[in-house]
């Protein structure tokens, strides 16, 4: 398992994880936000009109309204990235990564604008009657390249085969796999629920709803996402006020760290700049989908005669998605101080190192600084090869464990629900259980019988990241431990709407690519997929969405960029349809 997510991660680091993704996407948004004029401040009251329904006619064609396209694409947006992404973002770089996660939102949203408006621009009707769009359209019929000798040579084809392609990938890879593996954590350590029950009782009800279609689809998430949105905000907003005396502190570290990277605290080794940022970003993506080219699909389905009027309502989503929510999850890891804190828990083989020596400690400045070099690839220390003995449950023999970029302390192995008497093979400071190495149909047994007794499990002290991190900050208000109940349940919410809209996503692009006729294949194999991915490794999972997304946002942000003329002169047009139809209004943008 270690050994996938190092070639995973090594593919990442070319691409999602490298600085040159992160210039593009960032780029992209600046570039398209001072050439439109700043359309995210300029045109934000009359998106909320357009939701309202301002803007509409009644032989307007398509297949939801405004509101449910922007419930659909929010309800595939807000999910894992606002819980665990952001937990995960500030775990990596501290912070000043929430910084970043903002700036993204604040650009995403006029390239979440663009976006929308072309797919919607060049959507079609599916051979079923329903109503299809995305990149992929807009990529087909505008992406193509005309020679002097008037010769087209069908790059476009090319181009959005591959955009459809990366999109049914990264339909597991952001909508699928990473949803249900944090719904089924958090109900773990929440109430005890086995990963794979929770797993098996979602993907049955995942497939009774995604068999509707984008009408049923739509009518769920239409009422999903506010009742959840509700729910997070006043769990969210009692931490912060629970411990407001550290609100001005954490305002402080957030801006403080901007320009001088996350320094070590707690068990916290620190983080440099450019890591805080390039996961800031990254995280980013991941939270609004801004530039990934997803919301587009549900977008196309919304009832308009105008494209850049449903383009308008898409750049309310990173808005709600990211400046608003992410920013409450930021401010409750902060406040509560938990971001920092080592934690009793479960390890996960995938974050845990073995490092060859027992002298090192996070208890001086050196010592923080000699980790956090290690961790950080600019100077490594021994890894351990061979066995370690384990006795009464305690490592006997002299080494180091490092877990979820801290060091690891009170170390306790056991066998089941007994502390463990034995060796334990190590390879490269990677600890190898057999259990790990478990066939599908041994997994799924071991869940239902006392098999599952005889797992390895290694548990102590470090940081944690993603879910649990935030389920924990959520104990730090009023509310105690219940506050963590509104995580699991937020979580669920927000995570199964997230898998709804994907798989809508997915079966767009299987239209695109081999027609309705594929779609139900599709949709089962989502679904094991989502069972599947309820038991293994949190983070390959969080490896491989970010793979995904960068397939996926390549192809759309060239094409969104190639296009920006076009964008422009549409833009124009509609403000001057709108003062035709509302003359009394004042002060209406020319472009």
């Amino acid at each position: 398992m270690q050994a996938l997510n190092d070639f995973l991660l090594l593919i990442d680091s070319y691409i999602g994880s490298h600085i040159w993704f992160v210039l593009l996407l960032l780029g992209t948004g600046i570039f398209f936000t001072i050439y439109l004029k700043f359309p995210q401040i300029r045109f934000f009251k009359y998106a909320i009109r357009i939701v309202q329904g301002k803007f509409d006619k009644e032989d307007d064609e398509g297949d939801t309204s405004h509101f449910q396209a922007l419930t659909t694409a929010l309800s595939g947006t807000v999910g894992t990235g606002n819980i665990a992404g952001v937990a995960f973002a500030v775990h990596l770089g501290g912070p000043a990564a929430l910084f970043w996660m903002l700036v993204t939102a604040m650009f995403g949203m006029t390239t979440k604008f663009v976006e929308v408006t072309l797919s919607h621009k060049y959507r079609e009707k599916a051979q079923d009657g329903s109503i299809a769009g995305g990149p992929m359209y807009f990529m087909r019929k505008r992406l193509n390249i005309s020679t002097k000798s008037g010769k087209t040579i069908k790059t476009g084809y090319w181009i959005a085969g591959i955009f459809a392609i990366a999109t049914i990938l990264s339909s597991f890879g952001t909508g699928s796999l990473p949803q249900i593996n944090s719904i089924s954590n958090s109900l773990f350590s929440t109430f005890g629920i086995p990963h794979m029950v929770t797993g098996l009782v979602l993907a049955i009800l995942l497939a009774f709803v995604i068999i509707g279609g984008i009408k049923r689809i739509a009518k769920v998430t239409s009422r999903l996402v506010p009742a959840m949105a509700l729910i997070y905000f006043i769990g969210a907003m009692a931490v912060i006020l629970f411990n407001y005396e550290n609100i001005w502190p954490s305002i402080q570290s957030v801006v403080g760290d901007i320009f001088t990277g996350s320094s070590a605290t707690g068990g916290f080794l620190g983080a440099t700049i450019a890591f805080a940022f390039n996961r800031g970003v990254n995280r980013g993506l991941f939270s609004n989908e801004a530039g990934q080219g997803s919301a587009p699909i549900a977008h196309a389905a919304a009832k308009a005669h105008e494209p850049v009027s449903e383009g308008l309502v898409a750049l309310l989503e990173p808005f709600i998605d990211t400046i608003i929510i992410c920013t409450l999850t930021g401010f409750v890891l902060l406040s509560s101080g938990v971001w920092s804190e080592k934690i009793d828990n479960r390890f996960q083989l995938a974050d845990l190192q073995v490092l060859n020596t027992n002298e090192v400690s996070d208890q001086t400045d050196e010592g923080k600084m000699t980790l956090s070099d290690h961790i950080s690839g600019e100077e490594s220390l021994p890894l351990f090869s061979g066995q370690i003995g384990v006795k009464d449950g305690k490592i006997s023999s002299p080494v180091t464990m490092i877990h979820a970029r801290s060091l690891a302390e009170d170390v306790k192995v056991k066998k089941g629900n007994t502390l463990y008497n034995g060796q334990l093979n190590v390879s490269n400071g990677n600890i190898v259980i057999k259990d790990e190495h478990q066939s599908l149909i041994e997994r799924i047994k071991s869940q239902f019988t006392q098999s599952g007794n005889n797992q390895i499990i290694i548990e102590g002290k470090s940081l944690i990241h993603s879910a649990p991190l935030t389920a924990v900050a959520f104990t730090k208000s009023w509310f105690g431990q219940f506050g963590q109940y509104i995580v699991s349940i937020g979580l669920l919410l927000f995570a199964f709407s997230t898998a709804i809209s994907w798989s809508y996503y997915g079966d767009r692009a299987v239209t695109y690519l081999w027609g309705s006729k594929y779609v139900i294949w599709y949709h089962f194999v989502y679904v094991i997929g989502f069972f599947v991915a309820s038991f293994v490794d949190t983070t390959i999972i969080w490896t491989l969405s970010g793979i995904t997304i960068a397939l996926m946002t390549i192809p759309n942000l060239f094409g969104l960029l190639f296009l920006h003329k076009e964008m422009k002169s549409d833009v124009k047009r509609f403000w001057k349809e709108y003062k035709q139809r509302f003359p009394e209004e004042k002060n209406v943008p020319q472009d």
